[in-house]
């Protein structure tokens, strides 16, 4: 049986901020971006992330330009890397 406390924690966790939740690495199709250079407001994945002079920019895998597969990690509520992935990063997992 599932106890009240721990469904009443895991709905908060999912009404967090993506800042306020915990440290990591998300991945998604850069839906939007800066109009002017990289710091800005980015849509990824359905996600808004807020880009700094201070957040680094790797565009080893391409380009990120909208439409294209990118991760974000972040820390402290900061975007460190916004960094352009292999599109299969991206695809829709498939559940047999």
């Amino acid at each position: 049986m599932i106890k009240p406390v721990s469904l009443l924690l895991t709905a908060a966790a999912l009404t967090l901020p993506v800042g306020a939740q915990a440290d990591d690495d998300f991945y998604g199709v850069i839906e939007s971006q800066p109009t002017n250079g990289h710091i800005g407001e980015w849509v990824i994945g359905g996600r808004t992330f807020s880009a700094t002079a201070r957040t680094q920019i790797d565009e080893d895998d391409g380009p990120l330009l909208v439409g294209t597969c990118a991760s974000v990690d972040w820390e402290g509520g900061m975007v460190e890397e916004i960094e352009s992935e292999d599109a299969s990063e991206c695809a829709p997992v498939s559940v047999n």
